[in-house]
């Protein structure tokens, strides 16, 4: 579809031009701005279009990119901030069932 736009996109542009000269003379101004702001969403909603069938064609993923993906996420989370759990008023986790040699 890229191809074919590419190759026709003079023949294109000037058929858009003559159509909304011929708009602009026999209508009036407001139909040549609305034909114009039709002209342009349709344009960004093919350019959009176009954008995520180049994004999805990249192929797949090699295993060094994930390698990479994975070691620069583990470097991110590596220094999150700890709960200190011998803060004032936090009590301090315990297994289930354990006696509380602390509290005696």
């Amino acid at each position: 579809m890229l191809r074919a736009f590419r190759a026709h996109r003079t023949h294109i542009s000037v058929l858009l031009f003559l159509f909304s000269e011929v708009l602009l003379a026999q209508t009036g101004l407001l139909s040549a701005v609305a034909l114009a702001a039709t002209t342009a969403v349709a344009a960004a909603l093919v350019l959009c279009a176009v954008a995520v069938a180049a994004a999805r064609a990249g192929g797949p993923l090699t295993p060094t990119r994930i390698r990479t993906a994975i070691r620069d996420r583990e470097l991110r989370t590596a220094f999150l901030a700890q709960r200190d759990p011998d803060a004032q008023g936090r009590r301090r986790p315990r297994a289930p069932g354990r006696p509380v040699p602390t509290t005696a």
